[in-house]
């Protein structure tokens, strides 16, 4: 087992490359930077790294940046995504979001915060549509919290 010191980066299991096979998501909508855990059909552990030249601080707000929230699902509906999207014996096509249920802010996430995104499969129905519990935490934490729903679209 590797220990690796508190100063050293966590291992990517998926780097940004690898993620960009699996998710159809360019910038600036591409917000996950690298994959800690990865069990298809199972759990997903992700990070998004917020940087200060990101384009919706610009206008989010001028003087005062903070990540919009509608921003911080998207990235969780994304590494959930990499859960539904890599399971055996799916049909092809492209899974879209499809709904949110009972979603939750917590605290304000800034430039320079790392924000780490959990995602497990709660149920898959008829191999199209997929239900994800998922929480985004940031120094531990918790910010976000919430289920997201993906649809199969042929």
């Amino acid at each position: 087992m590797t220990v690796l010191a508190s100063n050293d980066p966590p291992t990517a299991v998926l780097n940004a490359e690898q993620i960009m096979g699996l998710l159809p998501h360019r910038y600036p909508f591409a917000l996950v930077d690298r994959v800690l855990e990865h069990v298809p059909g199972e759990r997903a552990v992700a990070l998004k790294n917020v940087t200060f030249n990101e384009p919706q601080f610009q206008g989010h707000f001028p003087g005062r940046p903070l990540m919009p929230g509608v921003l911080i699902v998207e990235a969780m509906a994304q590494v959930g995504g990499l859960i539904v999207t890599q399971m055996p014996d799916l049909p092809k096509g492209l899974f879209v979001f499809a709904g949110i249920d009972g979603v939750r802010f917590r605290r304000p996430v800034v430039p320079g915060d790392q924000l780490r995104i959990t995602c497990e499969l709660l149920s898959l129905k008829r191999k199209r549509f997929g239900k994800v519990k998922a929480e985004a935490t940031v120094d531990g934490q918790l910010v976000c919290s919430g289920e997201l729903m993906f649809s199969l679209v042929d």
